[in-house]
């Protein structure tokens, strides 16, 4: 039997197909002497976890590699076996005692011939009236099978003869293959263990070599990250220390004050003041502003002049218009006066 990987945690161990083939009593007093060890699956397949943690790795390995520790639950184990048959044939006796006495059978003994006839009472004499011809139960030249029921009698005796010896050494087959599975899978365990031992190793070394690979690499990102920065710094100290000697910013340039986001602005810290083209557009739109300026003044006081003539011009109307009354109604009367 070989073992494939064995899980302390989960309390499973996968075995090869051999012990699949193992009879049924095998397997339950195999499940019996590992279920405190944590072991009380049996199947088979691979291992389903290959990639456990740094952690995980160590209480594996520290706990395949006491041996002490193994050695003292393998000896619990074959104490409690032992306690666990112990306390079987006690209640196996105490049921035979209270379900299976002598007097409470009801199965016929072959070595008691004379069980049938008892059932029956005494014949106390010829008038007997409970018995009677018909009440005969042998007859001369009954009962020729005798020799094969003495025969099948022996059989079965010696049948129950061997049955007891058939079941101890069936016992004792199923106890020595339990003590190889149990001396097989301890030294699985121990292989297991040892496996996982050398795995955390090799991952602890692995985890330590990409740490140092990682830092290693950190380190030269942070100096070269350093040094464009130092570069980048002395970069600027030159060009700020150029700029001033080099640029338009001393110098009487009207273009350097323009703002180059808009044009028809200007930057007040470069502005030197107008030029005598800007000041002569200057002059000439202020002269265009006050000739428009002179127009809408006169425009507005002939228009005021004519608003405060244009009472006067209705008064006089209106006395023209009385006028032309009073001459129309003198007129009338006349005529009417003339008539009468």
């Amino acid at each position: 039997m070989r073992v494939l990987w064995s899980d302390w945690d989960t309390g499973c161990v996968k075995l090869w197909p051999e012990v699949l083939s193992l009879s049924p009593a095998s397997l339950l007093f195999l499940q019996a002497e590992f279920r405190d060890c944590r072991c009380s699956c049996y199947s088979l397949g691979p291992d389903p976890r290959p990639n456990l943690g740094a952690s995980k790795l160590g209480l594996l390995a520290e706990k395949g590699t006491n041996q002490v520790q193994y050695d003292m639950a393998a000896k619990m184990l074959e104490k409690e076996q032992a306690e666990r048959t112990r306390r079987l044939a006690k209640k196996m006796q105490e049921f035979r005692k209270q379900k299976q006495r002598l007097k409470k059978r009801r199965e016929l003994d072959f070595w008691n011939s004379d069980q049938l006839w008892r059932e029956f009472p005494a014949l106390l004499g010829d008038n007997d009236p409970y018995w009677g011809p018909a009440s005969l139960q042998c007859f001369s030249g009954e009962d020729l099978d005798r020799t094969t029921c003495l025969r099948m009698q022996q059989e079965d005796f010696m049948h129950s003869l061997e049955r007891p010896l058939q079941k101890q050494q069936q016992a004792r087959v199923e106890e020595n293959c339990a003590d190889t599975l149990s001396e097989q899978l301890r030294l699985a365990v121990d292989l297991r263990a040892t496996q996982l031992a050398k795995l955390e190793e090799c991952c602890r070394k692995a985890i330590m070599y990409a740490t140092a690979k990682a830092n290693k690499a950190q380190a030269a990102k942070m100096a070269k990250q350093q040094h464009c920065e130092h570069q980048h710094q002395q970069e600027a100290n030159v060009m700020e220390i150029q700029n001033p000697t080099t640029s338009d910013l001393l110098t009487e340039n009207p273009q350097v004050a323009q703002n180059p986001m808009a044009p028809h602005r200007v930057l007040p810290y470069c502005w030197k003041g107008m030029t005598p083209e800007q000041r002569a557009t200057i002059r000439k739109v202020q002269e265009v502003q006050h000739r428009e300026k002179e127009t809408q003044r006169q425009t507005k006081q002939a228009l005021d002049t004519k608003r405060e003539s244009q009472p006067v011009c209705v008064a006089q109307t209106a006395v023209e218009l009385e006028e032309q009354e009073r001459e129309l109604c003198t007129k009338f009367w006349r005529g009417l006066s003339s008539f009468n």
